[in-house]
C-alpha cells in the first residue's frame, strides 16, 4: 500500500472539499442536534467501517464528530483512506 503524494492528495481534496488534511490525516467534521443524534451517526460509521475493514479515528465532543483516516500501517493516507472517506461522504451525508 503506498502513500498519496502531494498530487494526489492535492486530486482527493478537490474530489472531496468536505474533508481537510489535518496533523497528516484526512479529516472531516460533522454538526448535530444532539448527543444522540451524533452517537446515532458514530454507530451507521462504525457499521460502515466494519464492512470495509477500515476504521476511522472518531472524535466525539457532545453534538460534534470528527472522523480522521490514515493507514497506520503504510504511514500515511493511502487509496484505502481515499475509497473511505468517498464511502463516508455518499452514504453519510
Amino acid at each position: 500500500m503506498t502513500v498519496l503524494n502531494p498530487s494526489e492528495l492535492d486530486g482527493l481534496l478537490k474530489e472531496h472539499p468536505e474533508w481537510k488534511l489535518d496533523s497528516g490525516k484526512l479529516v472531516r467534521d460533522w454538526s448535530f442536534k444532539d448527543f444522540v443524534q451524533a452517537m446515532s451517526f458514530v454507530n451507521r460509521v462504525a457499521e460502515l467501517a466494519e464492512t470495509a475493514g477500515h476504521h476511522p479515528d472518531i472524535d466525539i465532543r457532545y453534538n460534534k464528530v470528527r472522523l480522521g483516516l490514515i493507514s497506520h500501517d503504510a504511514g500515511g493516507i493511502t487509496n484505502r483512506d481515499a475509497r473511505m472517506a468517498g464511502r463516508l461522504s455518499r452514504e453519510l451525508s
